[in-house]
């Protein structure tokens, strides 16, 4: 692949960067109010269901649609690749009918299997969204694979803000109406079908004015019967969007084990329900920390499968190696980066520094979990999916048979690093293949580099906090975290780009793979 084409990638990546911060933020930001309005008890319902809708918009927005154009960029013409995403849409039509069906028979079962059978209205209405799934997956895929990213950022800025709109304007007349928590948590979830439907406007806004026909079936004759397809679906597919949704998964099985264990410690059922309130703060902290790895993710796809097809098994590595470097790179410097910034991040989104610890833990998943991502990306692209499988299988197991345990025996922050080090061992087993592959990301001296930027930089942070403090002591509490928190993000960004460059932590090659790298790191070395 050509210099010009890898850059073309790159600021894919960039956009769909920008669009996920601005939605992640927007996920994150709307829990602050949301919280007051509603309280601990409120907030638990919402989010003891909100791994199922995570669940179904990860399929929709970036598991299936990074499957999808893998398929797009390996077909030869137009017609061969409308025709196959007529017979995927129609696929997925089945399967996403299966989804809801299940999820509206057996929300009882379910409810009850989390401690709560009033849970069972909030997971029926969380199932409609399932219905929306095919069309955005099909859409997005296939302007993906085409490497144009913008019709999947848009949709996905349109997703959040309606999303969150509802929530709030819900919240807010549920308070105001004093609905019970159960009433208001099924409300709220409706949101997520509402959402849906906006994002599909958005994509079928982009599907005719390109005028892509994509669901008529039957143009051109292809080798893959819908049976291939649909094995490819369940395997390839289907272990691309469990990578995908992985950090979703776990949060999952928290849903089924946390509070639980809280109980079995001796905590009362109130106590636990605030507890797990206050752990589940971590979940946008690493959605947030994660933007860029998912979005490298998805445009990386459709390139490496083009490398492999054009038989440039050399610039495949070579590519893989620096997408691993950079997005390994960021993510540590976003994990530390919360780290030192916890108490004033806590304060700041969540009113308090209940839980610093906890999240502090739980946060160091965005390391790992980047790293698990963009590996999968590239084994796929291999066509290894047993073992991806098998690494994440091997992941799950230590969450689920551990979870619990580490709960009752630590309290909440035992789930939190269950959560690490099931990232640990999924991440280990990846790498161990890659090396198999004859693909080594970076060897020792980097990770040594990055260990001693981290380290540089979250100290650097932490000795302008006081700094930061003095200078806005009479502002509110909340006042006063922003102004911290800009001020040590401003001094980690300086710090750790500074001595990335003066420690050589990435290529100049790699470097100017960035949208206009020539010019801020011209500034940054001056």
């Amino acid at each position: 692949m050509q210099r010009k084409t890898m850059k073309t990638v790159m600021q894919g990546a960039l956009l769909l960067s920008v669009a996920s911060l601005i939605a992640k933020i927007l996920s994150a930001v709307y829990r602050v109010p949301f919280q007051n309005m509603v309280g601990n008890t409120g907030f638990y319902v919402y989010q003891q269901i909100y791994p199922i809708y995570g669940i179904g918009m990860t399929f929709a927005l970036s598991g299936l649609p990074m499957f999808i154009s893998k398929l797009v960029a390996e077909s030869d013409t137009v017609k061969t690749k409308m025709t196959l995403l007529s017979r995927i849409f129609i696929l997925l039509a089945g399967f996403s009918l299966i989804i809801f069906l299940g999820l509206q028979g057996l929300a009882l079962p379910i409810a009850s299997a989390m401690g709560d059978p009033g849970l069972t209205p909030i997971i029926r209405s969380v199932s409609w969204l399932f219905l929306f799934s095919p069309f955005l997956a099909v859409s997005r895929g296939y302007f993906q694979g085409e490497y144009d990213m913008r019709p999947t950022a848009l949709s996905q800025l349109a997703e959040q803000t309606v999303r969150v709109t509802v929530i709030l304007f819900v919240a807010y007349w549920a308070m105001s109406r004093h609905w019970n928590v159960y009433r208001m948590g099924t409300w709220t979830m409706s949101s997520a079908p509402i959402a849906a439907i906006m994002a599909s406007a958005v994509m079928l806004y982009y599907v005719r004015h390109r005028r892509v026909q994509l669901f008529e079936a039957g143009q051109q004759p292809i080798t893959q019967s819908y049976g291939t397809l649909a094995k490819r679906l369940l395997i390839e597919g289907g272990t691309i969007s469990l990578f995908a949704s992985m950090m979703v998964l776990l949060q999952l099985v928290d849903s089924f084990t946390v509070m639980r264990g809280l109980m079995i410690q001796g905590q009362a059922p109130i106590i636990a329900k605030s507890i797990k309130g206050v752990y589940d703060r971590g979940q946008p902290l690493v959605q947030l920390g994660l933007v860029v790895a998912t979005s490298f993710s998805s445009s990386l796809l459709p390139s490496l499968t083009e490398a492999l097809t054009h038989g440039t098994r050399r610039q495949f590595a070579r590519q893989a190696k620096t997408v691993v470097r950079m997005s390994v790179a960021i993510a540590t410097a976003a994990a530390v980066g919360l780290i030192a910034l916890m108490p004033e991040v806590n304060v700041l989104l969540f009113g308090n520094q209940e839980g610093n610890s906890m999240l502090s833990v739980y946060v160091l998943s965005i390391i790992f979990a980047t790293l698990i991502m963009i590996d999968n990306s590239i084994l796929q692209s291999l066509n290894q999916f047993t073992v991806t499988v098998a690494g994440l299988v091997l992941g799950f197991l230590v969450k689920i048979i551990f979870n619990q345990w580490a709960v009752i025996r630590a309290g909440a922050i035992g789930a939190s690093w269950v959560t690490v080090v099931a990232l640990i061992v999924m991440a280990g087993f990846l790498m161990r293949q890659l090396r198999k592959e004859q693909l080594t990301a970076f060897n020792q001296g980097f990770l040594v580099k990055l260990l001693v930027i981290s380290l540089a930089m979250l100290v650097a942070v932490r000795i302008a906090m006081p700094v930061g403090n003095w200078l806005v002591a009479a502002w509110s509490p909340r006042m006063k975290a922003l102004a911290d928190a800009i001020l040590g993000v401003l001094v980690g960004v300086l710090v750790f780009m500074s001595l990335a460059l003066r420690l050589k932590l990435l290529t100049l090659r790699e470097w100017l793979l960035l949208p206009q790298a020539d010019r801020w790191l011209r500034w940054f070395k001056k």
